[in-house]
């Protein structure tokens, strides 16, 4: 499927006194791409989520590339891809791109947890086949980990 594609004008709070983009303010933004995915492609709020589901999507991994500053007005595209889904885990790369330059590239893994006390737990039915959906495809056109590989673990 294709790349899910947030826009993000960077604001005045997201700045230091540098007028560049103070580099915690990325990690709220891909929070942002990443609830909106889960809403908008997934079907899945994460109001609902949190109160009806009694679960949570904790990030354990990042990696970032910061690869050119972005400054106060400038508009962002966020773009987001699943690579992997694991019985609970799943993971994402994001990139924000300006204009025709990429300002950053991250690899994310997300968890999928059950309140209270948040220990791994298997993606409900309906979402696991919805991410498998959203699997970015594989060099030889296959998704990379789908539902099916899914269920091994």
């Amino acid at each position: 499927m294709a790349d899910f594609v947030y826009p993000v004008k960077v604001l005045f709070h997201h700045c230091d006194p540098a007028g560049i983009v103070f580099y915690p303010r990325y990690f709220e933004m891909v929070n942002m791409v990443v609830e909106a995915w889960f809403d908008e492609r997934l079907g899945l709020s994460f109001e609902a989520m949190h109160a009806e589901l009694g679960a949570a999507v904790p990030t354990a991994r990042l990696a970032i590339e910061f690869t050119a500053p972005s400054r106060h007005g400038d508009r962002l595209e966020f773009r987001l891809r699943p690579t992997r889904l694991g019985r609970s885990s799943l993971d994402l790369e994001i990139e924000a791109i300006g204009g025709q330059e990429r300002r950053l590239a991250m690899t994310a893994t997300l968890v999928f947890v059950a309140k209270p006390d948040m220990r791994p737990a298997p993606w409900p039915a309906a979402v696991a086949a919805a991410l498998g959906r959203e699997l970015a495809p594989s060099p030889s056109g296959d998704a990379d980990d789908g539902p099916a590989a899914a269920s091994r673990r």
